[in-house]
């Protein structure tokens, strides 16, 4: 009755019981209980995590009907959100409110509290992760306590919480550091890949939002390049972009990957193919529509932030790979940048990085894959995104992380206990 699956299939849960809290108040209740019984407890949102991050083996607490923004400082652009309420949603509000956030990954169906616990981000060489734009949070501890944090409040605890994998308590509100709605410029187009290696410094520098993906067995890249404009909207029409997004994005790719995944001899020529027939699209419209794209087709994927500077070495360690692996791949791989940040667990601490993501289609051979890769990204000290794919434990990781047992320690201090941990959190924190 109480049966939970991830999004991709990849992590399933059975929970004696399932909480939907509608107030602060309640969530502190079912923690504190909980504690007082010795059980443990996990926080779920949308399930879009590929990881087991959210998988709870006692308690969990269900966050959709904690939803919707409940404050603004119209003159501080700010908004308070509770944490339930899923990316979709949050931008609608906002843009009702003529805000938008400062940056966005292509998916919008996480929770707020779920995106920034795992370290979700866009791209940008300016720009961090949405974590980067909390200002404040409020969460309830093991105790059942609420409690606020932020640079001045706590500020340790901030540090932790902001990418805090749900381990240090269950986040009820976010604070956002958002700004006046603005409209990006897109241009999207099919360019030979030896030259999108060739720029990508360049590239990456002179663009607001710049990323690629690479098709394995192509010769093509399709880049994105998304900067701010005042000229004003200019959408795609209806009809192109439901020929482009949803017709050739999801119906068309789908149909394809699904022939090779029956017939993996024709993964490779299939893959030649869709590179071959990338289109080009330039358009301008609000920045939320611009970030965000539908993902129909299900995946599995394993993500890791390398250093900016080792971009190059990873790809093509990773091009030398493809064509030696038993099985062939049948989605494309995805690059995007982002500024160094302070986030004690945040993928991105303290280097300016890039982003490495490899796909495979779901009910496709994917280990030896996802393997490579990870040996690639261990040689240049990748760091694995905590929503994403991974094999790595607490040892490896603590040498990625410079204040590791920070986080450790404020764990330790919030919940002694452990209330709040999982068999992944055991695996990943010690």
């Amino acid at each position: 009755m109480n049966r939970w699956t991830n999004w991709a299939g990849t992590a399933t849960a059975h929970p004696q019981r399932v909480h939907t809290p509608r107030s602060a108040a309640e969530i502190a209740e079912v923690v504190a209980t909980a504690a007082a019984d010795g059980r443990r407890i996990r926080p779920r949102g949308s399930g879009h995590s590929f990881t087991p991050i959210a998988v709870a083996e006692s308690d969990a607490i269900d966050l959709n009907e904690w939803a919707g923004i409940t404050a603004m400082d119209a003159g501080n652009h700010r908004v308070t959100v509770r944490s339930g309420t899923t990316l979709r949603r949050l931008n609608a509000e906002l843009d009702a409110l003529g805000l938008a956030m400062t940056n966005l990954g292509d998916i919008d169906a996480q929770t707020i509290a779920g995106a920034i616990s795992t370290g979700t981000h866009g791209t940008g060489a300016r720009l961090g992760g949405l974590a980067t734009q909390i200002t404040q949070l409020e969460l309830v501890l093991a105790d059942g306590s609420v409690v606020t944090c932020s640079a001045q409040e706590r500020p340790e605890l901030f540090d932790a919480a902001r990418v805090g994998l749900g381990a240090l308590g269950v986040i009820t509100q976010v604070t956002l550091q958002c700004e006046p709605s603005f409209v990006l410029s897109a241009q999207e187009r099919p360019e030979p890949l030896a030259q999108v290696l060739a720029g990508f410094d360049e590239f990456a520098a002179e663009n607001d939002h710049f990323e690629f993906y690479w098709f394995p067995y192509g010769r093509n890249a399709l880049v994105k390049r998304n900067n701010r404009t005042g000229t004003g909207r200019r959408p795609l029409s209806r009809v192109r972009q439901f020929v482009d997004y949803e017709i050739m994005e999801n119906v068309a790719f789908g149909t394809l990957c699904r022939i090779g995944r029956t017939a993996p001899r024709l993964v490779r020529p299939l893959g030649r193919f869709a590179s071959a027939v990338l289109s080009a699209r330039d358009y301008c419209d609000d920045s939320h529509r611009v970030f965000v794209t539908h993902r129909g087709v299900r995946f599995l994927e394993s993500e890791f932030a390398v250093p900016r500077e080792a971009v190059h070495h990873v790809l093509s360690e990773l091009r030398a790979l493809v064509p030696r692996l038993a099985d062939p791949v049948a989605f494309p791989v995805e690059v995007r940048v982002a500024a160094a940040d302070d986030i004690w667990l945040s993928t991105a601490q303290g280097r300016d990085s890039a982003y490495i993501a490899i796909h495979q289609f779901v009910g496709m051979p994917y280990r030896e894959y996802f393997a490579g890769f990870a040996a690639i990204g261990a040689e240049v000290g990748g760091r694995p995104h905590w929503g994403k794919m991974h094999d790595l434990d607490a040892p490896a990781l603590r040498k990625l992380y410079p204040h590791f047992d920070d986080f450790v320690r404020v764990r330790g201090e919030v919940d002694p206990a452990g209330v709040f941990g999982n068999p992944y959190l055991d695996r990943v924190l010690g």
